[in-house]
Order: structure tokens, then C-alpha cells, then sequence
């Protein structure tokens, strides 16, 4: 009798996982695309996306394409085959991620960019993005206030090329940094985003200069390559300052080590994005212009204890 009760229960609990199972799969699919889910910045925007999905009533899907665009191109024609509701992609190139975004707004896939724009508008139903010029120009102000009237020499660490957000960075680096003589570029080297990279060119590029009195830095990873690069050179007194508001470049900042970063929202404008998905699921329309600019928030050892995983917290 008792082995009877047990058969019973067994097949009740099979059959409710499989009820359960079918529940989730009728639920509408959002599918997530980031650059990386091992960047701290790309992993907050993804897991950010998923926590608002979930919530929303969505089954999700997140997966990087590792800054590969053929790699995106698979992962989208994947979405397509999934006949997921919805796409939310922080893409691999402005330029190489066109097709694939078309491709997917044909399939009746709504797409939802965020963090990186396309050199196309009416594709996408919406844009979502930090205002990258307004943050280089806030922290290019704060590199001018640091280093003084007297201003000095000074090297760039420029990101990855094809990223727009690389080019638009250092525009507005230089936005501020050019009106006054005082401060002179000596060298500028990209470094790919990379901390690695930035550590190796730092490296080269203190041996060249050895008067330089700051590194401005395109983003965060980058910087932290810089101030392990100049901590290792022995130097002192070297002003250094990033961009994206990284958990890692909070604590520099706090420890002193960095002077400041630009934080981008990175977790807004996930949810956002997500939001508006839902919004234009339900009734065909986000209630947004498809090109929305989020601005950045400057943090410096004044107020870095307000900020944690690219938002506020106070």
C-alpha cells in the first residue's frame, strides 16, 4: 500500500513539473544580447534586462556575442528560429549590425537597442543609450580641475574602434581639453576596452613621456589597466580618470587610486529597454521617440559611496 501512495505521488510531482514546464514555455520570449557576460558592465545590463522580464511575465534568454558579428548574426537568426516576442541587444558594430537587426525586424522581431546605437534610424523600434559626450565632457572638466591652471602633458586610451561610443568619447574629450594650450596631447593608443591592453600601452607610453601629469582613459577597464600600469612604474602624483562607473572603478576611487569615472546607467537603460518592449508587445507603440540619450553621472571620492553596479543607490 504504502509503495502504491509513493507511485502515486511520484507520477503527481511529474505531472505538475511538466504543467509547470509547459506554463513557462507559453510564456512570450524575450531574448537578450550583450557583448560579454564576463564585462561587469555587460553582465548589470543583461541581468538587469532579465530581472525586468521575468517580472514582466517573460520567459528570457540572455547570451553575448563577444563583440563577433557574425557571432551576433547566428545569435539573432537563433531569436528568429525561437520566434522570440522580443530583442534587446547591445550590438557588435554600428555599422556590421544593421543587416541583422533588419533581418529581425522583418521576422517581426522588435528590436530594442541599448548602451550602443546603429548608423540607421526605423529599424529599430528604440535606441536607449548614455549620453557618452555629456559624460566625456563631465570628466574631462573634472581631469582639467585636477591637474590644474597649470595644466601639463597628458596621454588618451582610446577604445575599440569600431564602437561609436569610442569615437563620440574622445570627441568630447577633447571638447574640453582643447580650449586651453596649457594641456598638451603627447600620445594616444587604443587599447580595445581592454585592461590588459591599457596596461601594456600605459607601460610604453610612460617610458616615452616620462613628465606626463595625467592619463584620460575611454573607459573604466581601461583606466584600471593604467593605474596598474603606472603603480607598477613606480610613479606617483599621476592624475587618472575612466568612464562607464564600474563597481572595480568605484573602489579605485575610493582608495584613491582613480580620480573619477562617468557612470552610465547601464541598469536604467536595461529596464528601460525592456519596459518599452513590453509596452510596444501590448499596444504597438513604446510612447518614445526611437533615439532616447540617458545622461551620465559624475563620480568622484565625494560621492562614490551613492553608487553600486552602475546605478544609484542613495
Amino acid at each position: 500500500m504504502k509503495r502504491c501512495y509513493s507511485l502515486v505521488a511520484a507520477t503527481c510531482m511529474l505531472l505538475a513539473l511538466a504543467s509547470c514546464h509547459r506554463t513557462e514555455l507559453s510564456k512570450p520570449l524575450i531574448v537578450i544580447i550583450v557583448p560579454s557576460q564576463d564585462n561587469p558592465f555587460f553582465k548589470s545590463e543583461g541581468d538587469a534586462a532579465a530581472a525586468r522580464a521575468i517580472k514582466l511575465g517573460y520567459r528570457v534568454r540572455v547570451d553575448a556575442h563577444n563583440d563577433d558579428a557574425y557571432r551576433q548574426d547566428n545569435l539573432i537568426d537563433a531569436a528568429i528560429a525561437s520566434n522570440a516576442s522580443a530583442l534587446i541587444l547591445d550590438n557588435a558594430g554600428a555599422d556590421a549590425s544593421i543587416a541583422a537587426i533588419r533581418r529581425a525586424t522583418k521576422a517581426g522581431i522588435p528590436c530594442f537597442l541599448i548602451d550602443r546605437e546603429i548608423e540607421a534610424t526605423g529599424i529599430a523600434k528604440a535606441q536607449i543609450i548614455a549620453d557618452n559626450n555629456q559624460g566625456a565632457r563631465i570628466i574631462a572638466e573634472e581631469f582639467v580641475h585636477a591637474l590644474g591652471p597649470q595644466g601639463g602633458k597628458y596621454v588618451e586610451l582610446l577604445g575599440r574602434e569600431s564602437d561609436t561610443n569610442a569615437q563620440v568619447r574622445t570627441a568630447g574629450f577633447h571638447s574640453i581639453l582643447d580650449r586651453d594650450a596649457a594641456f598638451k596631447l603627447v600620445a594616444a593608443q587604443s587599447a580595445n576596452w581592454s585592461q590588459s591592453e591599457a596596461f601594456e600601452k600605459t607601460e610604453i607610453m610612460l617610458q616615452g613621456h616620462a613628465d606626463i601629469r595625467g592619463i584620460i582613459a575611454g573607459n573604466d577597464t581601461m583606466a584600471l589597466g593604467a593605474v596598474a600600469a603606472v603603480k607598477s612604474s613606480g610613479r606617483t602624483g599621476i592624475v587618472i580618470t575612466g568612464l562607464d562607473g564600474s563597481p572595480d572603478a568605484i573602489a579605485a576611487i575610493r582608495a584613491g587610486d582613480l580620480r573619477a569615472t562617468s557612470l552610465q546607467p547601464a541598469v536604467l537603460i536595461a529596464r528601460l529597454a525592456v519596459e518599452e518592449a513590453n509596452r510596444y508587445l501590448k499596444t504597438g507603440d513604446t510612447g518614445k521617440p526611437e533615439r532616447q540619450i540617458i545622461p551620465c553621472e559624475l563620480v568622484t571620492q565625494a560621492n562614490a559611496k551613492d553608487y553600486r553596479n552602475f546605478e544609484k543607490i542613495r
